[in-house]
């Protein structure tokens, strides 16, 4: 029997997956990551005091902004017309750590997985760019899809790893 993935032609060229006959469903997807930081950019993040300005306002902004180019940058990702976008901050100052998570809403034909992952991404890069006077040894680590709903495949949550 032959495998075929919906993601090549006959040819095996990468294409675009045809969405034209599924049905438009709700869909969400809601990812996070985290920057590892020193205390000092935690103050500087924590006081406002960075000399670029309200860090974690303007990651929200450039992860919102990602979302919506998510199609641009990612080649088989068909454009979107987001309906909601939320990028939400927790900051861990014990820890040292500053976590990101992004949900996205429409109403579609394809899930928005790619676009909550892109919007934790560009938002994590942008508290490194405005911090990285500070301190250049930053780690971005652990991005992933937190949950999923709506479409063909259903639901999706990830469990914790032990």
């Amino acid at each position: 029997m032959e495998q075929r993935w919906n993601h090549f032609d006959s040819n095996g060229n990468a294409v675009m997956v045809d969405v034209t006959d599924k049905k438009i469903t709700k869909r969400i997807a809601v990812a996070s990551g985290k920057i590892k930081v020193s205390p000092e950019v935690i103050h500087a993040v924590v006081t406002g005091t960075s000399k670029k300005g309200d860090v974690l306002g303007v990651a929200r902004v450039a992860g919102i902004m990602a979302v919506k180019q998510t199609s641009n940058l990612i080649p088989m990702c068909h454009t979107l017309l987001i309906q909601k976008c939320a990028v939400d901050f927790e900051i861990h100052e014990a820890e040292c750590e500053i976590l990101s998570r992004c949900t996205v809403t429409i109403e579609g034909k394809t899930g928005v997985e790619m676009e909550a992952l892109t919007g934790v991404s560009v938002s994590l890069l942008t508290i490194y760019d405005m911090c990285k006077a500070i301190d250049k040894s930053m780690e971005i680590t652990d991005i992933h899809l937190e949950s999923k709903s709506g479409g063909k495949s259903g639901d999706y949550q990830r469990e914790e790893k032990q």
